[in-house]
């Protein structure tokens, strides 16, 4: 009885302490646009009682004692912004400040936003990138781009300047889930690797897992790239207009409607390098014309936000991605990407959680012609589209906080080629998966611990329970160690074998194909684990190192063993990708210096053999730098050069007549001419030469006035016209080379 008394007593003590707190969150927004901001530290005046923004720009602080106080929001680069305020007893207090661009310059940087976020979140293998981060590489034309930026980043492989592929430490590319506002977007990158089809200006934040991803993320088996875009200027008409040598730009912002509740944003970019390029590269083509680089593309996109008094938003945005290659004589390849999708936030008055949900549908679709020599066109094709829809709830808590939600993927896939017996195949599928998760982060002084639990259930397939954990020890100030593991799932295969060296067209099905076996094996599975250090060497110099296992116990590939039709025409392999990335992040007022090494190893086991596949790169090195200087610093200088290990490849051990006997029996083997037959070596034994290149910018920015900004650029890609190779063809014994020097001009007007 006593112990029952105890327990009623300390509860209601509880509940009495509970109810003499209250809780303080709100939103930050830019005064001069509206736009939110984030990573901004909000704190109460004379206490170190606080909380940064998040993603949203939304900050919530938690169990604080009812009385009054000052409300402070600082953040680098802009006037600290005060106001005072009155909680009450279990109060949910909702205010949003704005914060004014500071007219004193800073000397130095002293705690950037990134760095207060390391010591908050356990975010393993994770790596941050504004629009600042990108415009500090070397622009093709004066236009920093995603594509490029993510070149340099630890752990990512890039394969080529040609219809070349990001792989993510071992991962292939329809292993890597990209997000643009909670919509799947199925090919992020043009097929001229320096360009993605997301314009610079309207993204806001990228956050790119390289592994080791948390719960409230499914649905692939190696890496995560979670992409949020801008939600426009509430107050002014703006933009900016720019061209260069293989491209053209126009973007737009500002309200609608004179509340400031609204806003748009429209971008839209073209390239004409099918016409420009022919100045700087030829082609060698069946005919033997010389053409420029045969690639083009359009990318459109629109966007509306509205928001609430206490912060509830709602976005709405379409977009459509083009893309065309067209080598004359010898393939046609066309894709495109479409979609329209919603966003929204809710703040719900009386409860003290943030509610965020999307719905969207997208699609994407390829063809690739191939012609043949005696005329005829042989063509493959591949079709994805569908929806996904999700919501995610999170309640703050003074030391942590608890995520949950759900999302829902339904879609159907189309696809259509010849195998390599010379069958025409198609493969319809329909299908769709369902997922839930719960993640939990708690933070003390010295740890932040991060246990999360995501259930993927597959429609045709069946239920993928993953368990997830990240942990971080904060050792000191400088220093944290960090972990994180996990198991992952995933149901889309594309139809390029690991194998391939060089295939623009990339085709996508799910992985409820024909296989032997149970429906087990038609899921792709690995698991994660990712360790790491920290440690700030001072105010300016940053340092991470971390090592990984990634082990893709099973992965469904294409079966290039095949002899007949009676043959399956997937397999199941299993592969193990490992390595160390080491950084080094010097930030300073005018010279930012990044620099990257990447130890790497990944294999694969067909179950008859172990081989390297083609994106192996043994060791791979980043180097960036970029220099502020003149007047007002008003002049940029930057440079990124890449040095990469050769990539594996399999060699020729001769040729041979190929006789297919067309008559049967009745064949004259001693008349009839039989087909080239090549005799290849073992799977990827060689290895190509190196691979590197340097690339090199500079520019020069002319204020107009407050408003209106001039920004001109020269650059040079490949500056010492490295030969860095393409592929071989083996039949012409030819060498076809990546893109050789190519300088670039370009000029745009901010407005």
């Amino acid at each position: 009885m006593r112990k029952l008394l105890f327990l009623l007593s300390a509860l209601l003590f509880s509940a009495t302490i509970f109810a003499q707190t209250g809780n303080i969150r709100g939103f930050v927004y830019e005064k001069e646009s509206g736009e939110p901001v984030m990573f901004c530290n909000v704190f109460l005046k004379g206490t170190t009682i606080g909380a940064p923004t998040d993603i949203n720009g939304m900050y919530n602080i938690s169990k604080v004692n009812a009385g009054e106080y000052t409300l402070v929001a600082t953040y680098i680069g802009y006037d600290t912004t005060e106001v005072n305020i009155t909680l009450k007893s279990g109060q949910i207090l909702s205010k949003n400040l704005e914060i004014g661009e500071s007219s004193i310059k800073l000397n130095e940087v002293k705690i950037s936003a990134e760095r207060a976020e390391m010591k908050t979140e356990v975010k393993a293998a994770s790596i941050k990138i504004t629009k600042q981060d990108m415009e500090m590489i070397p622009t093709i034309g004066g236009e920093p781009d995603l594509a490029q930026y993510m070149q340099v980043i630890p752990g990512v492989v890039f394969t080529g300047d040609q219809g070349g592929q990001l792989y993510i430490r071992g991962g292939s590319p329809i292993q890597n889930k990209v997000l643009m506002d909670g919509m799947i977007i199925y090919s992020p990158f043009h097929s001229i690797g320096l360009f993605s089809v997301f314009d610079t200006d309207i993204i806001k934040n990228t956050d790119v897992y390289t592994g080791g991803f948390s719960a409230e993320y499914g649905g692939r088996v190696s890496s995560i790239m979670d992409i949020k875009t801008i939600d426009g200027n509430k107050k002014n008409i703006g933009g900016k207009l720019s061209a260069n040598t293989f491209g053209s730009k126009l973007f737009v912002e500002g309200p609608l409607g004179n509340k400031g509740n609204t806003s748009f944003i429209f971008s839209g970019k073209t390239s004409y390098l099918d016409k420009s390029s022919e100045l700087f590269y030829k082609y060698p083509t069946l005919y033997f014309d010389e053409k420029g680089l045969p690639y083009s593309y359009t990318d459109l996109y629109g966007k509306v936000s509205t928001k609430g008094k206490n912060g509830s938003k709602l976005n709405v945005f379409g977009f459509n991605f083009a893309d065309k290659v067209n080598y004359e004589g010898i393939s046609e390849l066309n894709w495109n990407s479409k979609g329209i999708g919603s966003e929204f936030i809710l703040i719900p008055g009386g409860s003290p959680v943030l509610i965020e949900g999307n719905f969207a549908w997208s699609s994407y679709n390829t063809i690739l012609k191939e012609f043949e020599s005696n005329g005829t066109i042989r063509e493959r094709s591949s079709e994805i589209n569908g929806y996904n829809m999700g919501m995610n709830f999170t309640y703050f808590q003074p030391k942590g906080k608890v995520k949950y939600g759900f999302d829902v993927h339904g879609f159907q896939t189309d696809y259509t080629t010849y195998n390599s017996v010379n069958s025409k195949v198609g493969i319809p599928v329909n299908t769709s998966d369902f997922s839930a998760y719960l993640n939990y982060q708690f933070n003390s002084t010295r740890w932040i611990v991060e246990p999360g639990f995501r259930l993927q259930y597959y429609g045709n397939i069946g239920a993928s329970p993953e368990p997830r954990l990240g942990m971080k020890y904060i050792a000191s100030d400088r220093m944290r160690f960090k972990l994180s593991a996990g198991q992952y799932s995933q149901n889309l295969q594309s139809t390029i074998s690991d194998r391939d060296v060089v295939n623009l067209f990339t085709g996508i099905i799910s992985t409820d194909v024909d296989l032997d076996g149970d429906y087990d094996q038609k899921l792709q599975k690995a698991q994660h684990l990712i360790t790491g250090i920290e440690y700030d060497i001072s105010n300016k110099i940053d340092f991470q190192l971390e090592g990984y296992v990634k082990d893709f116990y099973q992965l469904i590939n294409i079966n290039r063993n095949m002899t007949s039709d009676d043959d399956p025409q997937f397999i199941v392999e299993s592969g193990i990708a490992k390595g160390v990335d080491a950084l080094v992040k010097y930030k300073g007022k005018k010279l930012y210096i990044w620099t990257v090494y990447s130890l790497g190893l990944i294999t694969r086991n067909d179950g008859e053999r172990e081989y390297n596949p083609h994106f192996d790169r043994r060791h791979n090195v980043n180097f960036v730098t970029s220099y502020k200087f003149g007047k007002n610093e008003s002049w940029k200088a930057d440079i990124r050069w890449n040095l990469g290990s050769g990539f594996p490849f399999t060699q020729t051990q001769g040729f041979y007549e190929n006789l297919t006997f067309p008559d049967g029996i009745n064949t004259d083997y001693t008349t009839a001419n039989g087909d080239l037959g090549i005799e290849y070596a073992e799977l990827n034994e060689g290895r190509l030469p190196y691979y590197h290149r340097l690339d090199a910018s500079v520019s020069k920015s002319i204020k107009v006035n407050k408003k209106v900004n001039i920004d001109m650029t020269a650059s040079v890609t490949n500056a010492y016209n490295r030969e860095n190779i393409f592929y071989f063809n083996r039949v012409k014994y030819e060498r076809v080379n990546q893109l050789p020097i190519m300088p670039s001009f370009g000029a745009s007007i901010t407005f």
